[in-house]
């Protein structure tokens, strides 16, 4: 059995839910620490003249020791709004926008307190949409309390995978021994980001999923 984890990601760009589809379980990385300046809170959509960074505004307590699962989102601004703007003004001519134009304007309608909700509920609606109908666990409902690649091999125990699924650049971090050690396979994914047509010219890669849905539909892109 295949697993692989990943933190929440805000509005994840194509090769998150690649990971996901190519997994037989899943586990969404929400006790780790809050890093600012990642994906966490936000992502990217193309614009006429190149991208644009949506960021969901957070509160930030204590930027060392915030576990994700414990960002509050600051709704002091209208970023909803600003958000779904951005999105609707950018893809309003692309091909497949009217078609799954509600599902994503019922997020932006709604008052949001933690980010993981959110980022959660983005994720669940592009699975649905591409078909991928992976398991999906929490690690915090897991009682995994190491650190590091023991992490993850204690995850892969608790839910019985013999395979670990990582990101490449996951080769700068984990130690690749410890999976060996204890009867883990250990594979790369090898995603290779698909060129498609996108609302404006030219092409930008590593948009927001979002971007590949709205111009290409709910087809997955070539495995």
């Amino acid at each position: 059995m295949i697993l692989s984890v990943h933190q929440p990601h805000y509005l994840p760009w194509i090769g998150y839910i690649d990971k996901i589809f190519k997994s037989d379980v899943f586990v969404f990385l929400n006790n780790v620490q809050y890093k600012k300046r990642e994906f966490q809170n936000r992502n990217k959509i193309r614009i006429k003249t190149g991208w644009l960074w949506l960021t969901v505004p957070v509160i930030s307590k204590d930027k060392y020791l915030q576990r994700l699962s414990d960002v509050d989102v600051n709704n002091e601004t209208d970023w909803v709004n600003e958000h779904w703007k951005s999105i609707e003004h950018n893809y309003s001519h692309a091909k497949f926008f009217p078609a799954f134009r509600n599902r994503f304007a019922d997020v932006y309608q709604h008052t949001w307190q933690r980010l993981v909700d959110v980022n959660v509920r983005l994720i669940e609606i592009f699975n649905d949409i591409y078909g991928v109908r992976t398991p999906v666990h929490f690690e915090s409902n897991l009682d995994i309390r190491t650190t590091s690649t023991q992490r993850i091999i204690d995850i892969c125990k608790k839910l019985n995978a013999d395979t670990y699924l990582s990101g490449t650049g996951g080769k700068d971090y984990m130690d690749e021994s410890l999976f060996a050690a204890n009867g883990i396979r250990l594979v790369y994914q090898e995603f290779k980001h698909p060129v498609y047509g996108q609302v404006f010219e030219g092409f930008e890669p590593c948009m927001s999923i979002i971007d590949h849905l709205f111009n290409c539909g709910p087809d997955l892109w070539p495995q």
